[in-house]
């Protein structure tokens, strides 16, 4: 790279940056995310430096094209990701990703779902996770008897959701839990 090419780029990078952060931060969020994307408009502007126009203006407007590109690419990563997470929510609910062919695990992961949070957060630390109930009571950061409240509490939850045969400890035992 030439250096007054270098030196131009430097020069309207550095005029522009705080203007490209206001920018992004106005349409991201959580807004700590405005500043990777400026780094990755400096990356293309860098990239791209020998198309910068020499007019200040058009190359102000030029590197602002490129945040707007930037962007969109941005949303476009965003939007796929909820709907891939959605997606696999869905099939971990719907039991479409169990390996238990008898259902047994479908039936055990709805139940679960069912739980207060806090519930919930024991059974998958314990039953899902292989954790003691001393250790996720130290993960969740609550007491060891708060911990054994809750899991007795879940544990009575689920008994009364699935039926007697299904046999809770048998199915919490051989079940992968996984988190819905």
């Amino acid at each position: 790279m030439q250096v007054g090419l270098r030196e131009r780029i430097s020069a309207l990078t550095e005029t522009n940056v705080d203007d490209l952060f206001s920018y992004f931060a106005r349409r991201v969020t959580p807004r700590d995310e405005a500043a990777d994307l400026v780094g990755e408009t400096m990356l293309v502007v860098w990239r791209r430096a020998g198309d910068a126009p020499t007019d200040d203006l058009r190359a102000r407007m030029w590197i602002f094209g490129i945040a707007r590109h930037v962007l969109m690419n941005h949303e476009r990563g965003r939007r796929r990701r909820i709907v891939l997470t959605s997606r696999i929510r869905d099939d971990i609910v719907a039991g479409t990703t169990s390996p238990d062919a008898d259902g047994e695990s479908v039936e055990l992961r709805l139940a679960i779902r069912r739980l207060p949070p806090k519930q919930r957060e024991v059974i998958f630390l314990v039953y899902g996770e292989g954790f003691t109930l001393v250790e996720a009571g130290k993960i969740m950061n609550v007491s060891a008897s708060t911990t054994r409240s809750r899991h007795s509490y879940a544990l009575s939850a689920l008994r009364s959701h699935l039926s007697p045969v299904d046999g809770i400890d048998h199915a919490l035992s051989s079940a992968t839990v996984v988190e819905g």
